[in-house]
């Protein structure tokens, strides 16, 4: 009679029950190490961002190396090692953005709210994010608000956008 090892993930960092989703997503793939992306996926799904601790129980868990984990955490511009903030802007800063305005834009966006890419306001209103490419070319200049493409930016319409999430002000 054959038996089967279930590998046991190790604690979780905390009793926070996000903590389930995370480990029902290795378990889906039997805490394989190929699980790494899917599980950091996870993480950043249940908790916004991936801090430390996150990363090292994923390491632990899935039997891989800090520094496998953290490579691949910081190689994908998906993820995030901040917390982030309620809003997000991401700025197009490819070839089509770049020549019909792009940089002026982002140095107005960095001006006006004090952050640069990667970066979030102090009162946690907003991310700014930049892209290579969002794939809208015929748009250019072009942000994504939100979740939400808009094109044919300059200063002023990204200033507006922003503007709408009160970013100055808590929420």
């Amino acid at each position: 009679m054959l038996e089967y090892l279930v590998k046991q993930p190790p604690a979780p960092p905390s009793n926070d029950k996000r903590w389930k989703l995370v480990n029902a997503a290795m378990r889906r793939h039997g805490f394989e190490t190929h699980a790494l992306i899917e599980t950091l996926h996870a993480v950043q799904d249940a908790f916004g961002y991936l801090d430390d601790e996150a990363l090292r129980y994923v390491a632990t868990a899935l039997c891989l190396p800090m520094s496998q984990v953290y490579g691949v955490a910081t190689f994908y511009h998906y993820f995030t090692l901040k917390p982030q903030g309620r809003h997000t802007c991401v700025l197009c800063t490819g070839t089509a953005c770049y020549i019909k305005g792009g940089p002026a834009i982002l140095a107005a966006v960095e001006r006006e709210y004090g952050v640069r890419p990667g970066e979030t306001t102090e009162d946690g209103a907003i991310s700014l994010l930049s892209a290579r490419c969002l794939g809208s070319c015929g748009l250019a200049p072009a942000a994504v608000f939100d979740g939400e493409v808009a094109g044919k930016l300059d200063e002023q319409s990204a200033l507006a956008h922003l503007g709408k999430w009160g970013s100055h002000d808590a929420e």
